[in-house]
């Protein structure tokens, strides 16, 4: 372990301050290089790395300006800029007198420590905004960089608006200019606390580190920088559990790894800020920023290594962040019956044909020259022919994208509310019904088979017909009787030509609706899991025998992980997660026809506590019956990962009664809409649904991302490759019977986050390419 010495950091002895009035005073310059050289000639055979000063910035802003620092004085602006003044040239001297009589023979490097914020524009096209920007960074940072890192003199804004700022004689410029061997930068809370002292310039105060390092890049010639202070802060009362810390960390250590990658930025060192926990100036004992945590009420003052320094070990061990692949990547392939599929949300129906010029008899003129109108011909009967499928233009389309897909499934829903408008048989639309019949037996012409989802609630009025919204919606038992109804007719007029049937789309994220209390969640669950069930066991017992079909529901099944890995009650809360999440529809069906019983429990130690007043109902006991194995597969739709921290939290929201907070990991790729890439995930969640629910067949019938690229989206053929790769995984090695994936999804919709492999208006992205190479491989 190299030493790096720090020679000031705020503790000037208290017979400097009251005799000369510390750094006020520029006979502290002469006295300082005194220190230096003592130290140089005591330490300086085992010192590489050299500090003269930490923070200057700090010193004479809070120091001597708003008194919240060292040595804590409320002074005038002159003050300041005199102080500052007189650190640059310490500094200055301190340098000329090592690099003269001690590094020939020490061949160490010396520097000074300099503090900066970042700030953002506005509007990040404004040139003004851009403008007042650059002075907020001139004024904190460039107030000590330029000087010593540039030519030798001020930023030049800062000599125009300031009258009280002191000048440098040419001498003293050629004498300070280039006293540093390396730019040595201070990034952390310090910096940026209290806010309503920085020069702000009414723009945005940033975290981000990167651009800290691009703008000292472009500022002073890309000089070698060391990171000699980063990190945050947590409160007084966090012990050794500072997950917030840890990934504060990996969002720094991230950026400062992006600038080097992606920037040339020659950063050589990184630094975390601090190793123990200690007093904090004007904060005092009230926040904490150690690695190791200490009590300091104990005798023993005892140093307990709290989890950011287990993760920050970590980091140092890999050299930065390695990959999580969950193992090397395979070269195999699927079963040969399995199913490649492409999803799509709720399939708009046309009620008529597009196309009737051979349902009508009459023949037309057309007067061209004229009023350009059709004009029939009176007395002229033509032959028609029967209305055919492809007299829908939609569907012609639909067939031509499904074409250029190469895929074998092709999952699509249908729209309840327009087939049964009253909501109940009293009236049928016989017309949409025709048109996905009319979708579905086309795509059977390509040898696509087609997997119909029941029921696909995608905004605020659910997809329910009008009636049943008006009734309570899911609220009401009697909407389950109608979705049965429902099904038992999609069944009859649709199900010779589908083999794959979806009754609910994702019936575990309808709590973002029915959200005004965890009791109205709780119900609505309910009564969609006995919908489900109804809807099955018609297919079960009327259907079946001849029409040979399979029948689930789609559950949203993202993976969890701890946010914080050294933490039990991270890990208990991931695991909630799953069971409030997956379980609560997934035991029922697959298991016990109950609930889980770790759901309930905590549901009910919760209401003990009064933090809760949830009431998870029951089920009769033929219900159970009802509900227990109705499902001829498993189905999941996955997407993402999710990194989960035990929160205990107050009051009756199905949020708030698992007790868990979400954490966005930096080190994630993630997509505009800050979905996380985590290929394992999808791995680590098969596993999970085989441990749990038995060896049984799975579906994944959703799986995508959202790529803002219209003609180069590299980021789904990323996606696509990865996620494939760790499902083939589960396959074949872990042997989980997957028997389909289904890629998310076939047209993206407009002012929405784009998941889709065609446009809105169907132009094609090249991701089709890349997925049809995985089907025609069957794998890798």
């Amino acid at each position: 372990i190299d030493p790096m010495v720090t020679l000031y950091h705020w503790d000037l002895p208290l017979m400097l301050q009251e005799k000369y009035g510390g750094w006020k005073n520029d006979s502290l310059i002469d006295i300082f290089n005194d220190y230096a050289t003592f130290c140089f000639q005591t330490f300086g055979n085992r010192v590489k790395y050299w500090i003269t000063i930490h923070n200057p910035y700090l010193v004479a802003w809070h120091g001597y300006g708003t008194g919240i620092h060292a040595p804590g004085e409320r002074g005038n602006i002159t003050t300041v800029y005199s102080v500052g003044h007189n650190l640059i040239k310490a500094h200055a001297k301190v340098w000329h007198n090592y690099k003269t009589h001690f590094e020939p023979y020490q061949k160490g490097m010396i520097s000074i420590v300099l503090g900066s914020h970042w700030i953002e524009p506005n509007k990040s096209q404004d040139a003004l905004d851009i403008s007042k920007c650059q002075q907020s960074m001139e004024r904190v940072l460039g107030w000590f960089a330029k000087p010593i890192h540039g030519d030798g003199d001020y930023p030049e804004e800062l000599r125009n608006e300031s009258s009280f700022l002191p000048r440098f004689t040419e001498d003293e410029k050629n004498y300070i200019k280039g006293t540093a061997d390396f730019f040595a930068l201070s990034f952390g809370p310090d910096n940026f606390k209290p806010p309503n002292t920085l020069p702000k310039m009414g723009q945005n105060l940033s975290l981000n580190l990167r651009e800290v390092l691009n703008w000292i890049k472009l500022e002073y010639n890309s000089p070698r920088i060391l990171i000699a202070e980063n990190g945050w802060f947590t409160d007084s009362h966090v012990k050794t559990d500072d997950t917030t810390a840890i990934y504060m960390m990996k969002n720094f250590i991230n950026k400062v790894l992006q600038a080097i990658k992606h920037d040339n930025t020659d950063v050589f060192g990184y630094t975390a800020w601090s190793l123990l926990d200690g007093f904090e100036w004007q904060h005092a004992y009230n926040i904490r920023r150690g690695l190791f945590y200490v009590d300091f009420k104990s005798e023993k003052k005892e140093r307990i290594p709290k989890s950011s320094a287990l993760h920050y070990k970590q980091i140092i061990q890999e050299n930065g962040f390695f990959p999580r692949e969950s193992t090397p990547s395979l070269q195999a392939q699927f079963s040969c019956d399995f199913s490649w599929g492409i999803t799509e949300s709720v399939l708009k129906a046309e009620s008529t044909a597009s196309s009737p010029q051979f349902c009508d008899p009459s023949l037309y003129l057309w007067n061209v020259t004229g009023d350009g109108l059709l004009h029939k011909v009176n007395g002229v009967k033509l032959k028609t022919r029967p209305a055919q499928c492809t007299d829908f233009v939609s569907i012609k389309k639909q067939l031509d994208l499904l074409e250029k897909m190469k895929v074998t499934h092709y999952r699509f829903a249908l729209n309840w509310s327009l087939i049964l408008p009253n909501g109940d048989l009293s009236v049928v639309n016989r017309q949409v019904l025709r048109y996905y019949r009319c979708v579905i037996s086309e795509v059977l012409k390509l040898n696509v088979q087609s997997m119909v989802t029941l029921y696909y609630p995608m905004h605020a009025y659910l997809g329910l017909p009008a009636p049943l919204l008006r009734a309570g919606g899911w609220l009401n038992q009697a909407t389950a009787y109608a979705f049965r109804d429902y099904a038992a007719l999609c069944f009859r007029e649709l199900g010779d030509l589908v083999k794959l049937w979806i009754t609910i789309n994702e019936p575990n994220r309808l709590s973002d609706v029915y959200n005004r209390s965890s009791n109205e969640t709780y119900q609505a669950a309910h009564n969609l899991l006995i919908a489900h069930a109804m809807a099955w066991r018609i297919y079960d017992e009327q259907y079946r025998s001849f029409q040979y079909g399979k029948v689930s529901l789609s559950l949203h099944s993202d993976w969890a992980e701890p946010a914080n890995p050294y933490f039990e009650s991270h890990s208990k809360a991931a695991s909630r997660f799953l069971q409030f999440e997956i379980g609560w529809f997934a035991d029922p069906i697959f298991k016990t026809g109950d609930y889980p019983a770790t759901m309930r429990e905590y549901i009910n130690f919760k209401n003990r506590k009064g933090l809760s007043y949830s009431l998870l109902p029951s089920f009769t006991s033929e219900e159970k019956q009802l509900i227990k194995g109705a499902a001829d597969f498993y189905a999941l739709n996955h997407f993402t990962t999710r990194f989960v921290v035990h929160e205990t939290q107050n009051g009756s929201q199905y949020e708030f009664d698992r007790d868990i907070q979400f954490l966005q990991d930096i080190t994630c790729l993630s997509s505009p809409s800050r979905l996380a890439v985590v290929p394992w995930g999808v791995r680590k969640v098969l596993r999970w649904i085989k441990e749990t629910y038995g060896d049984i067949d799975i579906y994944i019938t959703a799986n995508g991302i959202d790529d803002q690229s219209l003609d180069n989206d590299e980021l789904r053929n990323y996606y696509l490759g990865k996620y494939v790769q760790e499902v083939l995984k589960a396959y074949y090695i872990d042997k989980v019977k997957i028997k389909g994936y289904y890629a998310f999804k076939l047209i993206e919709e407009k002012s929405k986050p784009r998941f889709g492999f065609f446009t809105s208006d169907s132009k094609g992205k090249p991701s089709i390419q890349f997925y049809n190479n995985l089907i025609s491989n069957n794998g890798f």
